[in-house]
């Protein structure tokens, strides 16, 4: 028998999670208020899917917001297989499912002349994947908050779980490198790109040195779409942008997302403001999603608990739906809630109103 693709994922997931759940070595956790290796392009295959009178085959892309394991996420750690919670069948229902991983994965480092850290032991990979993690985002302001040592351990911690990692790596070519899978006969490119200033120029990589895919570098940026373009029928660029603590998108996030869109991205998906940002139509080539806010979330702060899942549906390499399977991070653990009923539409009209200010619409009809 053939297992679909997420819960072949799923299950090899839960058996490696079950494997870390023993008890793990404690180390340093400091707060933060509201914040492998890609070597190589890698590529994972999933079943070609039979061809259909009725045209190309449908499939999903789902991406969701910060994650960390920090103060009373970390406890969430001691079972790897459950870490996420419920909210791990809404992310291994899609075909491919992406999130920011805030934190370097490391027991080692100095910490970065920086106000705030994070780190997580290497349990963290597992615990993505059992919730039908696909590929993660480690374009952030976070990555190296442990320095160049700690963001070696994130990556070698990632090829070791067998997780896929975008938006940084050991030289400028792995950071901007893209992780392409192909999903129903359809070649998607994923990329990571981080465009938070706070010590950007310091964590900038190079030909011989490791660090975060910055967006500042234009022209590099503009030439990972376009190679990414060459290589995949759908490229998705995945974005640490924006201010804290604010809805709406700035200048800087909505002439980039231009930027992008000219060089050939099919999707835009941000984070970093840890409050939900609106979404739609660029135009007709480019769906942005600004800010999908925190996830997975170490600290109450009531004022930033909505979130939720944007499943993307294609239909071969044509968006024809974009929604936010609305959810609320849980006021003891941390996790993200599904909620249906009056707290689903009221966190669904929030997110609905906030595209007013986004210079996007709703519908290209």
């Amino acid at each position: 028998m053939i297992l679909p693709p997420s819960t072949r994922r799923r299950t090899t997931a839960l058996l490696i999670a079950a494997l870390m759940a023993a008890p793990m070595a404690a180390c340093d956790n400091q707060s933060d208020p509201p914040a492998a290796a890609p070597t190589a392009a890698a590529t994972r295959s999933s079943p070609t899917a039979t061809p259909s009178p009725t045209g190309p085959a449908e499939f999903t892309l789902a991406f969701a917001g910060d994650i960390h394991f920090v103060e009373r996420t970390r406890g969430l750690l001691k079972n790897p297989a459950t870490a996420l919670g419920p909210i791990g069948d809404v992310l291994a229902d899609a075909d491919v499912t992406m999130v920011n991983l805030e934190t370097a994965i490391t027991e080692r480092g100095t910490p970065e002349p920086k106000r705030f850290h994070f780190r997580a032991p290497d349990s963290a990979y597992p615990a993505l994947a059992a919730a039908g993690v696909d590929v993660v985002s480690l374009a952030n302001n976070h990555a190296l908050d442990y320095g160049r040592v700690g963001l070696t351990d994130t990556l070698e911690s990632a090829e070791e779980a067998g997780m896929p990692t975008v938006g940084a790596g050991r030289t400028a070519a792995d950071a901007y490198a893209p992780w392409i899978a192909e999903v129903k006969g359809v070649k998607v490119a994923f990329l990571g790109l981080s465009q938070i200033a706070e010590l950007a120029d310091r964590w900038a990589p190079a030909a011989n040195r490791s660090g975060v895919a910055m967006a500042f570098d234009e022209k590099r940026s503009v030439a990972a779409v376009k190679a990414a373009r060459k290589k995949a029928d759908i490229v998705v660029v995945y974005l640490h942008w924006g201010y804290e603590g604010v809805e709406c998108p700035n200048s800087q996030q909505k002439s980039f997302a231009g930027v992008l869109s000219r060089a050939g991205a099919d999707l835009i998906v941000g984070v970093h403001s840890h409050l939900l940002q609106g979404g739609g139509w660029l135009n007709k080539n480019t769906y942005v999603q600004y800010g999908l806010g925190n996830f997975v979330w170490w600290r109450d702060d009531a004022w930033s608990n909505d979130t939720g899942v944007l499943k993307v549906t294609f239909r071969g390499t044509s968006i024809k739906k974009a929604e936010l399977i609305p959810a609320v991070i849980s006021r003891k653990t941390g996790q993200p809630i599904p909620v249906k009923g009056a707290e689903a539409k009221r966190v669904t009209k929030k997110y609905d109103g906030l595209r007013r200010c986004t210079g996007l619409v709703s519908s290209l009809s």
